[in-house]
């Protein structure tokens, strides 16, 4: 397997971390030189990329690439990457690829009343950064399928791990329990980013995949969660609707649903972290919640 993540933040690493007995060469970009070490450390050889059709020794590495990671959220003009590949051509860009990886939100699903999903529902977004994402996500299948190779379309949730998460955010003094009557979120451990996208490249699986946890709950129900665990008072109850929040904090809570994990677990995927509670646990218990 060679691989390359093109966005390699936060999930684009723990999925290099899971995939990394797997690679004979793994690269990842970035936007600046001062990320360099964090790919490095986790396996990546770094290349800079700030959009346009990939060039230099990026553009020689993508030569014999096998297995392809995209990480970077589209903008409110498209998505540069899905831009310059369809000008170049997948297969021209990259003569030896196996397999492509989309990573998405399940926020394309829209707003359901709390109701279940699952891949099969039909996309209704709500934001403009969903909408986008649907866009996105039938662009790199188009461009996958001319090219003749599988794509999977992975659909995230809320991500929290080592550094981003309920406990740090209570730490900090930075956590609100905000009541809305009915509101559910799901989550994802980055750990299981990283596995689920590991073995959909291994399979060389296309097709979409929601890579959640088992537990829908109310966001308050967490940061009780973080509060038990670290031995303290949670933050009082505040009401959604008199909440002093941002135009984008508040359109999260505009999308309520419960997300099925069904599909990707029969495809042969464990959960680490299969809620909350144990992700949480675990960050405590080991320490990495601080990051």
């Amino acid at each position: 397997m060679r691989l390359m993540i093109f966005g390699a933040g936060f999930s684009g690493l723990a999925i290099a971390r899971a995939l990394a007995g797997d690679f004979g060469f793994a690269g990842g970009t970035t936007r600046s030189k001062e990320r360099f070490s964090k790919l490095e450390a986790a396996g990546l050889k770094p290349f800079v990329y700030q959009g346009g059709v990939p060039e230099g020794d990026l553009g020689e590495a993508l030569r014999d690439v096998t297995h392809l990671v995209m990480s970077i959220a589209p903008d409110t003009d498209g998505d540069p990457v899905l831009d310059a590949l369809s000008m170049a051509g997948l297969k021209q860009a990259m003569p030896q690829l196996e397999w492509a990886g989309y990573l998405s939100t399940v926020g394309v699903y829209g707003d359901h009343g709390g109701g279940w999903v699952d891949e099969t529902t039909i996309c209704k977004p709500v934001s403009k950064r969903s909408v986008a994402r649907v866009a996105a996500e039938k662009g790199w299948i188009d461009l996958a399928g001319e090219a003749g190779v599988p794509a999977a379309i992975i659909r995230l949730s809320g991500i929290y791990g080592p550094g981003r998460n309920a406990l740090k955010t209570l730490d900090a003094g930075k956590a609100r329990r905000l009541i809305k009557p009915g509101q559910v979120f799901n989550r994802i451990h980055v750990d299981d980013i990283g596995g689920a996208t590991a073995l959909l490249a291994r399979e060389r699986l296309g097709g979409i995949f929601n890579v959640t946890d088992d537990m829908p709950a109310p966001p308050q129900d967490v940061v009780e969660h973080a509060a038990h665990l670290m031995g303290v008072e949670p933050p009082p109850e505040t009401d959604f609707e008199t909440a002093d929040l941002s135009p984008m904090a508040r359109s999260f809570y505009g999308e309520n649903k419960r997300v099925s994990n069904a599909k990707v677990k029969a495809s042969g995927f464990s959960f680490a972290y299969p809620d909350y509670k144990a992700g949480l646990g675990a960050l405590w218990n080991d320490g990495t919640w601080k990051g």
